[in-house]
């Protein structure tokens, strides 16, 4: 059998106001769903400041080691969006005014007879090198550069950009899951799951207590790329629950 293809990412997301709080992201989780769904593994998320030196940083760490990395915000006409500089510096290349996002935005203001400010112009600064990632929500493109899709922050105009891009990804093989449910808490299965964790490598088992104000319980929910790994640590799994069961009726 072949080996299952594994294709990562990471996400970038920029702004003071996630920060703060002020604004409470949605991209974070709507990108998490779209990466599932094609199978590419979202393996790590960082929130930065609007900060150059931050967001620098952020973008030259995750980008050597992952297949891609996606970021949100800073791409707008204030004077605080500045994540066309800071990625520009970080492939170290001229921030300039693209001519092809020039163009798109020049003629969207003349449509609708305002004014195309320096302000606006902003929008249409970029790495030198980059790939215009369309927009049909404002006109204001995104732009990628190596492995880097840098989109807006707007959650509408995120999730229409990567829209975009999605079918220009790379896929891997999906990730599976199965969720088993304990009436148990963690407490009273965590030795017992560490075991079939350990009889099930090719696997990723996660629990997740609840409670519901009388009793804990806990879902237990386990990943894997080939379904037969997947029902035999699932069935594993449903099996520790059962002895547990029995053990307790017997007392």
């Amino acid at each position: 059998m072949s080996s299952p293809k594994i294709v990562t990412a990471a996400m970038v997301a920029i702004g003071d106001e996630l920060l703060s709080g002020r604004t409470k992201d949605k991209n974070i989780g709507h990108l998490a769903d779209m990466m599932t769904m094609v199978g590419i593994d979202l393996r790590e998320v960082r929130i930065v400041p609007d900060e150059e030196a931050s967001i620098v940083d952020a973008i030259n760490a995750v980008r050597e080691r992952y297949d891609y990395v996606f970021t949100s915000g800073g791409i707008g006409p204030t004077h605080d969006d500045i994540t066309a500089d800071a990625v520009s510096k970080a492939f170290a290349v001229d921030c300039i005014y693209d001519e092809r996002a020039m163009t798109l935005l020049g003629a969207m203001y003349e449509r609708r007879g305002m004014e195309f400010s320096d302000a606006r112009k902003r929008m249409a600064r970029m790495p030198e090198g980059s790939r215009l990632i369309p927009n049909p929500v404002s006109t204001a493109p995104g732009f990628a550069i190596g492995n880097v899709h840098v989109m807006a922050g707007v959650p509408q105009v995120f999730q229409a950009m990567l829209d975009a891009i999605m079918p220009d990804l790379q896929t891997g093989t999906p990730l599976l899951s199965q969720s088993v449910r304990s009436p148990y808490g963690e407490g009273d299965i965590g030795t017992p799951l560490t075991e079939v964790q350990k009889n099930h490598p090719e696997t990723s088992i996660g629990s997740y207590p609840k409670f519901d104000g009388k009793v804990f319980s806990t879902d237990i929910v386990v990943r894997a790329r080939d379904p037969q790994a997947l029902s035999a640590a699932a069935a594993d799994v449903q099996a520790m629950i059962d002895t547990i069961t029995a053990s307790r009726a017997k007392v």
